[in-house]
């Protein structure tokens, strides 16, 4: 897969996706990841990317220019591959790990980096395949929501994880929250490892564990059980 991200700090996405499993995705060649600096498609002097808003407002937007001379570039580089445009918004779908495995089986993606009071709204219109947030709260730039988006991607990728089972075993990828793990000692403090975990009886140290997820989903999100929370 070749990521392409467009951002105003390059350096907020490159020292997180250099580091564990983005560095070895990239070193083993399953992960193609370039971040660029936005302005460097900016055409005037001073590399202007953002002006005052149209009707007044506080604050600044990003320019419809650079933004699409920057994906029609990189487009136009790219031969035989489908390119998804993503825009990291506060304003968008929240992101989640069903949307991570969807992005997960694409070519490449181009991921715009929003910043200021957001971007020309033509740019969503007319270029934009997907606008995605992380949550519902309001961040710095966009560089820092396009590092989590790349990071839940990336590890879906196979051969980027260490064991192909984690991925499927994730909080989340079955629709609850990853259950209790407990590793040495089996005694801490007089706390103990609960015995099913040591009883070698694979079925019932499963069966554990998804009790223990439902519950577990049940305290902390509720909301991912839906109808089926009140059965808890």
């Amino acid at each position: 897969m070749r990521i392409d991200i467009l951002t105003l700090f390059p350096e907020v996405c490159r020292a997180p996706l250099s580091e564990s499993m983005m560095k070895r995705a990239q070193e083993s060649g399953v992960l193609d990841l370039r971040i660029h600096n936005l302005r460097d498609w900016a055409t005037d002097k001073h590399h202007v990317v953002d002006d005052a808003p149209f009707g007044g407002g506080q604050g600044m937007v990003m320019k419809p220019e650079p933004i699409f001379a920057a994906v029609e570039d990189l487009k136009s580089k790219i031969e035989n591959r489908k390119s998804k445009i993503i825009l990291m918004s506060p304003a968008g779908r929240r992101f989640d790990q069903e949307m991570a495995t969807e992005f997960s089986k694409e070519e490449h993606l181009i991921i715009i980096c929003g910043h200021y009071e957001g971007v020309d709204h033509r740019v969503i219109e007319h270029l934009v395949d997907a606008e995605i947030s992380i949550g519902d709260y309001v961040l710095t730039n966009g560089a820092i929501a396009a590092v989590v988006f790349v990071d839940a991607v990336v590890r879906l990728l196979p051969g980027v994880l260490g064991h192909e089972q984690s991925a499927v075993d994730d909080s989340f990828s079955g629709g609850l929250l990853e259950g209790p793990q407990y590793t040495r000692p089996s005694d801490f403090r007089g706390w103990k490892v609960p015995d099913v975990l040591l009883s070698g009886n694979h079925g019932e140290i499963a069966k554990w564990r998804k009790d223990q997820a439902r519950q577990r989903t049940h305290e902390n999100r509720p909301d991912l059980l839906g109808d089926d929370a009140a059965d808890l």
